[in-house]
């Protein structure tokens, strides 16, 4: 069974461009984020929960606790989000953007030597994904 904390290497994407237009991103902010190769760190205490994504562009650290609303800092809003362990290895962060209403979502889904998450929103036609290598050393 895997597990959830450690550190995963992004290494491609899946329909990503019409997840990003559907959460407001302009053409080139898409287009960096798309060829970007973040590097995501999870790391768990009890209900504690950090998800820290680095890459040449920006450095986004969420700290929050399974089962209770925060807040995330997006470049052009701050998303009120609730992030629940399904099982032991799966996550959903179902998110409502406050200016619209609109629902977004991450589900993640950990393999031995992988992450995958799914991006979800209101109005995108279809899931982006972004897949993540578990990176050992």
């Amino acid at each position: 069974m895997p597990s959830i904390p450690g550190k995963y290497q992004h290494y491609k994407n899946e329909d990503i461009d019409d997840y990003f237009i559907a959460v407001g991103v302009p053409f080139m902010g898409r287009k960096m984020m798309a060829m970007s190769s973040p590097l995501m760190e999870i790391t768990m205490d009890g209900d504690n929960m950090v998800i820290k994504n680095s890459s040449l562009l920006r450095t986004v650290e969420m700290n929050f606790k399974l089962g209770e609303e925060y807040e995330e800092r997006m470049p052009n809003t701050t998303i009120k989000s609730i992030t629940k362990l399904l099982n032991d290895h799966e996550l959903e962060t179902l998110s409502t953007i406050p200016e619209s209403g609109a629902k977004c979502g991450r589900h993640y889904l950990f393999k031995d030597d992988e992450c995958v998450i799914t991006l979800t929103h209101d109005k995108a036609q279809t899931p982006g994904k972004r897949y993540f290598r578990r990176v050992t050393s």
